[in-house]
């Protein structure tokens, strides 16, 4: 019952983004990046551009709600904001793609992934303190994978996977993304190959950290629960609630028990320091790590927050469901955007 629940709201929730995407035009994107919040970021980025018929702002603004319309053409791009431009009683030069196509190849890629963390900023930071969690920022961590056409160059960048034969399979690429509970922005991503010696969720996951602030808390899968993890997150002032790794063993026998089934327990440092690790930083991590791990709704969960009154079992529990909205964000973002197949 609960998985159709789930299923019906992500269905309800999609419809209402895509309802509100076709209600919106190039114009509402040229305010947002053109606004308060964007003006000054938006100006520092712009390339040496000789004011023509699609300036880069503009241009910008085009392709945003090019990548949302479901007829994705650069004809219906053009023609859109032709008839924006009639509706406002301003003359239409041409209808022809050939301008906005060679404007669009002439936008920098800082600028639009830059705009994108400081909406995903400003968006966050607009949360309603309602939306927070005792005062306290959530982030969602997780990660998913992406195929695109079968190319010379995306097999070369990304290649397909070796359960895959070859010749038969697609170029597989992975993405990772910290989201913003309280709003759903989006505040960094990461892609990479899907497989390969260094190309993990986790090593995707450790480039992204500074999305993360002090006073921040974590949540993720066991994937997440990993020692070095915690420790470089707990360093930086970030608590961290995960489901317990099923590589490691509970014992609530053992450490200090704070309730039925919710104890702390120290961690050794793992002996082995791995790949992507140097020496120093190994030693450099400390030799034990305390957390606190309990049972609760059927799964045992791991926390640096170690006060049951600062955080009770039942409050974690409920805090812990919400992490299913980084699988329906992430999810409602590869739909909308057709991004299970990039083009």
């Amino acid at each position: 019952m609960r998985d159709r629940n789930v299923s019906f709201d992500a269905h309800q929730h999609r419809d209402s983004i895509q309802q509100r995407i076709e209600r919106s035009g190039a114009v509402d994107f040229f305010n947002l990046l053109t606004g308060p919040e964007l003006l000054e970021m938006t100006e520092s980025l712009l390339p040496e551009h000789r004011e023509r018929l699609y300036p880069p702002t503009l241009t910008l603004s085009m392709f945003m709600k090019q990548a949302l319309n479901e007829d994705r053409s650069c004809q219906r791009a053009v023609n859109d904001w032709a008839a924006q431009r009639v509706a406002e009683g301003l003359s239409v030069h041409s209808v022809s793609t050939g301008a906005y196509c060679r404007a669009r190849a002439r936008l920098p890629l800082q600028m639009i992934t830059t705009l994108t963390r400081a909406s995903g900023r400003v968006l966050c930071e607009r949360a309603q303190s309602g939306w927070l969690w005792q005062g306290r920022p959530v982030k969602l961590a997780d990660g998913t994978g992406i195929s695109m056409p079968d190319t010379p160059a995306n097999q070369g960048c990304y290649p397909q996977p070796s359960s895959q034969s070859e010749g038969v399979g697609f170029p597989l690429a992975r993405l990772v993304a910290v989201v913003c509970l309280s709003t759903g922005a989006v505040l960094e991503a990461a892609i990479g190959p899907h497989s390969g010696k260094g190309r993990s969720e986790l090593d995707l996951f450790r480039t992204l950290v500074s999305a993360l602030s002090p006073g921040d808390m974590l949540l993720a899968d066991a994937l997440y629960c990993n020692y070095f993890l915690i420790a470089t997150l707990q360093a930086i002032g970030v608590d961290v609630l995960f489901e317990q790794n099923g590589a490691r063993g509970t014992d609530f026998r053992r450490g200090k028990a704070v309730g039925k089934r919710d104890h702390h327990v120290h961690w050794p440092r793992p002996k082995t320091r791995p790949d992507w690790m140097t020496a120093e930083q190994y030693q450099a991590f400390p030799e034990q790590l305390q957390v606190r791990e309990l049972r609760v709704g059927g799964r045992i969960l791991v926390t640096t927050l170690l006060s049951p009154r600062q955080a009770c079992k039942r409050e974690l529990h409920k805090l812990y469901e919400k992490r299913w909205n980084v699988e329906l964000d992430l999810r409602c973002i590869k739909t909308t955007l057709r991004m299970e197949t990039l083009s």
